[in-house]
């Protein structure tokens, strides 16, 4: 397969397999060895690079991106980092200047990751930096750099531009065109039943990377341009299944802060640079956050096949675990959801504060009239084996007073919504008081209470 796009400023055309990553082809083939192996799972941010495309320049993770991902984008490594004179970016030195390095192995994933920041302004430095681990330095340093090298003027070889291409060479390997609409898609995946659709590859990268899975026939979704972007409208918000976890914040982060807050702690900003929201509900991960903030939402879910579009509750997706209501010809396609104001709460429960899975999410739809429940939607990951509404504690809630007795029996009622399981991320017996405590500190917050977990107080 090959693929044409921009290294460090200069055009190149890629012939490999469709599963290559862009790590492997860059220290074996390029011999672009700064970008380094780390976790080889999008987690440590040894790999970052810079890819931009028409949404702009993004920090990726190049472990889990596969080549023909690239195609038409500008790549930017740490050896494009300083201008091709050689004089260092400001981020470069500043992390001298800070002593922002000690062994290095994580140096130049931080550097790539502050340098992208730099060029798109963003100063939310804890936040940016969040997916790139260093074991050694220590991270005040590196912060102390980021925040000098903020105030430095961009340099002009950092600007790069998307390429314009007119031909469409990815097809080469098979002799066909890869789908580039829904509908072509649709055809593709009834005659590939058993293939593979790979959108941001967060999940489907590790198959490879750390399963070694052969994935058969593979389409690459970001060819698809119908399939990305969100759109608001006064009655409804219609997301495309394409639209990354970034986008999706930038979008209903303003209408809805306790979602955007969810979904700025899901992984690092390289993994939501490229993980979608189609990706996260198709996959059906029991732990995935980013269906019960959509079920409480009220969300419908949209999926296509050669024999045209299906709609179906988002919340009735989920069968079982592994398990979802989706032929092996249908893919998602898009998840709108209806606009009334805004009465959601989530809360993620997790080991780490920032880029950790959840052992209890816990999102809630809350509608109050006259200080008695009008309507309610509890939607929970991870008490059970796939996402699920708690419609024992919703039943508690509807048409009762809004008070602390009210919430206590609903507390109690989500014992007859679930039975969770104990694994490494925590027991039963603590995901259901963390489940049962989340819809108490909703209702302490809606009284007005301060719920601050990251302070401890006495």
């Amino acid at each position: 397969m090959h693929t044409t796009f921009l290294l460090n400023g200069r055009r190149v055309t890629a012939d490999t397999t469709p599963t290559t990553t862009l790590l492997d082809w860059l220290r074996e083939d390029q011999h672009l060895t700064g970008t380094k192996e780390g976790c080889n799972e999008g987690d440590c941010g040894a790999c970052s690079v810079i890819v931009t495309d028409e949404s702009g320049a993004n920090a990726l993770n190049a472990c889990i991106l596969f080549i023909p991902q690239l195609e038409g984008k500008a790549v930017r490594t740490v050896e494009g980092i300083a201008t091709p004179e050689g004089a260092l970016h400001p981020v470069q030195k500043a992390m001298i200047k800070h002593h922002g390095s000690q062994c290095g192995f994580c140096t130049p994933g931080f550097v790539t990751t502050m340098a992208c920041a730099h060029l798109n302004g963003a100063q939310d430095h804890d936040t940016q930096l969040a997916g790139n681990l260093c074991r050694c330095t220590g991270y005040a340093p590196i912060i102390r750099a980021a925040q000098e090298a903020a105030e430095a003027p961009v340099p002009d070889h950092m600007h790069d531009a998307p390429l314009l291409l007119t031909e469409n060479t990815a097809g080469e390997a098979t002799g066909a065109e890869p789908p580039t609409t829904p509908e072509a898609l649709a055809d593709w995946l009834d005659q590939h039943p058993g293939g593979t659709l790979i959108a941001g590859a967060t999940d489907v990268g590790l198959w490879v990377t750390k399963g070694l899975r052969d994935l058969g026939p593979v389409a690459f979704l970001n060819r698809i341009p119908a399939l990305a972007g969100v759109t608001v409208t006064d009655d409804q918000i219609h997301i495309g299944a394409m639209t990354t976890l970034s986008a999706l914040h930038s979008a209903v982060g303003p209408l809805y802060p306790a979602f955007g807050e969810l979904i700025r702690r899901y992984g690092s900003v390289q993994v939501r640079n490229a993980a979608t929201i189609g990706g996260n509900i198709a996959n059906g991960s029991p732990i995935g956050d980013g269906s019960p903030a959509l079920i409480a939402l009220g969300a419908t879910l949209h999926l296509r096949s050669v024999n045209g579009p299906r709609s179906l509750p988002l919340e009735d997706f989920f069968v079982d675990y592994g398990k979802q209501d989706r032929a092996r010809n249908e893919f998602v396609e898009a998840i709108t959801v209806p606009r009334a104001g805004d009465h959601l709460r989530c809360y993620k429960l997790s080991k780490r504060f920032d880029q950790d899975i959840s052992a209890v999410c816990g999102c809630f739809w809350i509608e109050v009239a006259d200080d008695v429940v009008k309507s309610a939607r509890l939607a929970f990951g991870g008490m059970a084996g796939t996402p699920k509404r708690a419609a024992q504690a919703e039943a508690a809630l509807i048409g009762k007073p809004w008070s602390e007795t009210t919430v206590a029996t609903a507390m109690t009622a989500l014992a007859q919504d679930f039975t969770p399981l104990s694994d490494m991320r925590a027991s039963a017996r603590y995901r259901m008081a963390a489940a049962q405590n989340m819809l108490l500190r909703a209702w302490l917050e809606d009284q007005g209470q301060e719920t601050n977990v990251l302070e401890v107080t006495s």
